[in-house]
């Protein structure tokens, strides 16, 4: 009877302490709402001569408030970004802090008022320490020795762990990730902006930075919060501004609304989900990698250690791990960019051709997509016509021996038209197409072959969410056309979404592949952290 009793007093207090906390919260947001914003933006516009960016933008963020900022590329987001930190000089508009104009001539006279930033790329210089890092960017008011006390105090208060004489080099994405917040903390920030900050982060890192935002609300600090992730929106976020076409179309609460309801508003038109019009039924080994072992290739790059994989015709493969942990060396040893010493360590449709470059891989039936957009897989100041021959030439070369610009041009129309790429002239240069846009081309480039073995490196990287949603039903539909597909992937959502099967590349080394319905994200994370799930270590990493 005393234990039934103690229960029920234990089941009371709970559910009281839950019902305080949700009236807290509303407390909190009522009080969010009623509040006098801390930073608004009127009317603001960016003009590039005939390019009209951000058009009589308006944007409010109250204090403690978390505040998404939504659009697709090409919206206007990064340059609204820029203007209210300083890069950027608006056309038009005013800015108001705390009820009163302001001009924003600079990122210091940002800092000055309280808004600090934390970017996609970070800005760290490998070589120093934690502590030197931090203080590069603070004033010289900072002694080393005082950055690292206040690197101690706010690594406790907001459960951001980091070693002060650690060399950043040796540090992963999520911890380099923490330095860049860290020191924008050390500023005494009152307003936080983060671009795309969980890209790089495995889903345990992910959840422990939403902690922190949380805890950094709860003090009073606003956040503006960019993301493609749309679930991550609607678990974090109180409100959202929608940017098309640089003009504000919606503020809207993310958490009454569905994520493709938010995609919708955000491209126009409803975005549905990936659909394979019929069940991947893998057939013979189209790519094969045995014990295929790399040392670094520059000074911090990573060695690959017994790598096995196959792909099969008719699946997709998904290859999922934290930035630098060997996604480019794997995709370097793939297309014959780092040919092996052993021919038989790759095998393509049946040929081993792991001494053979990227041209013989390509006649081969082989094609490559790699991360960088810009420079690796597209030359910047040629236009869209000569860079389909950068792959299109070596493929056809045994059949014509060569490719007249006349049908490259022909090609690469048809590329555009096959893959809804938007351009602001007829075949212009690389480099004048926005980054989803570039992205839409260079795949479709190398699918437009047909190839039988396509390796893919961060499809939908800053990509949002109608080209994402274009891009991988494209890969699914060439699977199902017979294909082995090879998606090297940052995004689990994504992997989750398009991937027959499933493994994990960390430090080198690539876990056992098992089908995608075996996995879970928990899971997956553990892998990508490098520890075995159920372990103690598993526990003590998170």
């Amino acid at each position: 009877m005393h234990h039934l009793h103690s229960g029920l007093q234990r089941l009371l207090a709970t559910t009281v302490f839950n019902l305080f906390q949700s009236e807290l919260q509303c407390v909190k947001e009522e009080l969010s709402s009623s509040a006098r914003p801390l930073v608004e933006l009127r009317g603001i516009s960016k003009r590039y001569g005939e390019l009209l960016a951000n058009d009589a933008v308006d944007l409010a963020i109250r204090p403690g408030e978390i505040h998404a900022l939504l659009g697709e590329n090409g919206a206007g987001k990064s340059t609204l970004v820029k203007i209210l930190y300083g890069v950027v000089e608006p056309s038009a508009g005013e800015i108001q802090w705390e009820g009163r104009p302001v001009t924003i001539a600079s990122p210091v006279e940002a800092r000055a008022l309280g808004i600090g930033m934390v970017f996609q790329h970070f800005s760290l210089f490998d070589e120093l320490t934690v502590a030197e890092n931090i203080a590069v960017a603070l004033s010289d008011d900072w002694t080393l020795d005082a950055v690292r006390a206040r690197l101690g105090d706010i690594s406790h208060s907001y459960g951001l762990a980091l070693e002060a004489d650690r060399a950043v080099w040796t540090l992963s994405a999520g911890e380099r990730q923490r330095i860049e917040i860290v020191r924008c903390l050390l500023q005494g920030p009152r307003l936080l902006i983060l671009d795309e900050p969980t890209s790089v982060l495995t889903p345990q890192e992910a959840e422990h930075l939403f902690l922190t935002l949380d805890k950094l609300s709860a003090e009073g600090v606003s956040i503006l919060y960019i993301s493609h992730k749309l679930e991550e929106v609607r678990r974090l976020c109180q409100t959202a501004t929608i940017l098309r076409a640089g003009k504000n179309v919606a503020s809207i609460d993310p958490r009454a609304h569905s994520a493709r309801e938010i995609a919708a508003l955000m491209v126009g038109n409803e975005v549905g989900g990936v659909r394979s019009t019929a069940p991947h039924v893998p057939k013979g080994e189209m790519l094969t990698v045995d014990s295929l072992s790399l040392p670094t290739g520059s000074l911090h790059g990573v060695a690959l250690s017994s790598i096995d994989l196959a792909a099969h015709a008719g699946e997709v493969v998904g290859i999922a791990g934290i930035a630098g942990n060997g996604q480019s060396e794997l995709f370097a040893a793939l297309s014959g960019e780092r040919p092996t010493d052993r021919n038989d360590a790759i095998i393509i449709a049946g040929h081993p051709c792991g001494a053979a470059g990227i041209d013989a891989r390509r006649r081969l039936g082989a094609a490559f997509v790699p991360e960088e957009r810009l420079g690796h897989a597209a030359a910047p100041t040629h236009r869209l016509s000569e860079n389909t021959l950068i792959s299109h030439a070596a493929a056809e070369v045994s059949r014509s021996g060569f490719i007249l610009l006349r049908a490259a041009r022909r090609l690469a129309r048809a590329i555009v038209q096959s893959f809804d790429v938007r351009m602001p002239e007829a075949d212009p240069q690389a480099r004048k197409l926005s980054g989803g846009n570039l992205q839409k081309f260079v795949i479709g480039r190398e699918m437009i072959r047909n190839p039988a073995v396509l390796v893919v490196d961060q499809p939908t990287w800053g990509v949002d969410a109608g080209a994402a949603r274009l891009i991988r039903q494209a890969l699914v539909d060439l699977a199902t056309a017979g294909s082995a597909v090879i998606v090297i992937s940052q995004d689990l959502d994504e992997l989750f979404e398009i991937a027959d099967r499933m493994a994990v590349i960390h430090q080198g080394r690539l876990s056992p592949m098992k089908p995608v319905s075996e996995w879970t994200k928990e899971s997956v994370g553990l892998e990508m952290l490098g520890v075995a799930e159920n372990s103690g270590e598993a526990v003590h990493a998170l």
